[in-house]
């Protein structure tokens, strides 16, 4: 019995050659460091995917007060909301570096995630990574140091833990935004990052487009007690 097209068809998906090619619905654009891909408020009409750089999500209180949310890299997800109804953006998403990023127009989307099961899986991972990201992220500001917070937000940056290997050098980021993430002030984060190369566990110079070197050391602050 010969198998139908459509099992040939999915046989033949492949998301990751999906996501790399323009195509109908899918726009490819370069991004260079600290510009907008969206801000909250803006219509939710499309998804993006990361090719290649890091975004960070913000959010701003009607207060004026803003947050960093969630840190981003290549083959990530974001602005799925939209998926779900959400009919606005409820964040703010900037280029960290310079990026590679795939927009996505929702209706594509759907019409794609009902067709190929390929794709629903990819999505679907995603999403549950980011869901268990969330949890773990909600737990370190419960229960962990402003210490051991920053080590974990480098570490993440370098992708320790992820699947491949951890970047030896990412680009540098402002210890005001990494103040945002963890929630503590620029000068903890100062004497936090000075403590940090002190030991040996990171490196960097003080010049602004230099890039920071994450060691695997540094999760002995993690670790210890």
């Amino acid at each position: 019995m010969k198998p139908s097209l459509k099992n040939n068809h999915e046989l033949n998906f492949d998301p990751r050659s999906f996501l790399a090619q323009a195509g109908k619905g899918r726009t490819l654009a370069d991004y260079p460091k600290n510009h907008a891909v969206f801000l909250q408020g803006d219509p939710a009409d499309s998804i993006f995917y990361i090719q290649k750089g890091k975004i960070k999500l913000t959010v701003v209180s009607k207060q004026g007060k803003e947050a960093v949310v969630a840190l981003l890299g290549a083959g990530d997800f974001f602005g799925e909301g939209c998926l779900a109804g959400q009919p606005v953006r409820m964040a703010s998403a900037t280029s960290m570096t310079e990026c590679s990023i795939m927009r996505l127009e929702k209706a594509g989307v759907t019409r794609v995630l009902h067709d190929e099961p390929a794709f629903s899986e990819l999505l679907l991972d995603h999403l549950l990574s980011r869901n268990i990201r969330i949890e773990e992220d909600l737990v370190d500001q419960l229960f962990n140091s402003s210490e051991k917070r920053l080590a974990r937000v480098l570490l993440l940056l370098a992708n320790f833990g992820k699947e491949g290997h951890p970047e030896a050098a990412i680009p540098k980021i402002s210890q005001e935004t990494l103040a945002e993430i963890i929630g503590t002030t620029r000068s903890r984060v100062s004497f936090f990052m000075n403590r940090f190369r002190k030991l040996g566990f990171i490196k960097y110079s003080g010049r602004s487009n230099s890039s920071l070197e994450i060691h695997s050391s540094l999760l002995n602050i993690i670790l210890h007690d």
